[in-house]
């Protein structure tokens, strides 16, 4: 799969189902070549008229599934331990 081709798909979090954003930026491993992370671009506006943007970084290890349209990632949730499951 090429860069260009995860940059049109949407970026779904299977927490809550909410769309967080499309990538726009990748983080790769130097020693291995292999994306590490995804750098998710998040546009919001306050008030109705100033655009903000903020940067979420999604860890690889967190996306449960990429289909042809979107990408699911594990994201905001509290991590739990295995006592607590």
């Amino acid at each position: 799969m090429r860069i260009s081709d995860f940059q049109l798909k949407d970026i779904v979090n299977v927490t809550n189902g909410k769309k967080l954003g499309r990538i726009a930026d990748i983080e790769l491993n130097n020693a291995t070549g292999a994306i590490s992370a995804l750098v998710i671009e998040q546009t919001g506006k306050k008030f109705g008229l100033f655009g903000k943007e903020e940067e979420v970084i999604i860890p690889w290890i967190k996306i449960v599934k990429i289909g042809g349209d979107v990408i699911l990632v594990r994201h905001g949730e509290l991590e739990t331990t295995e006592d607590e499951r």
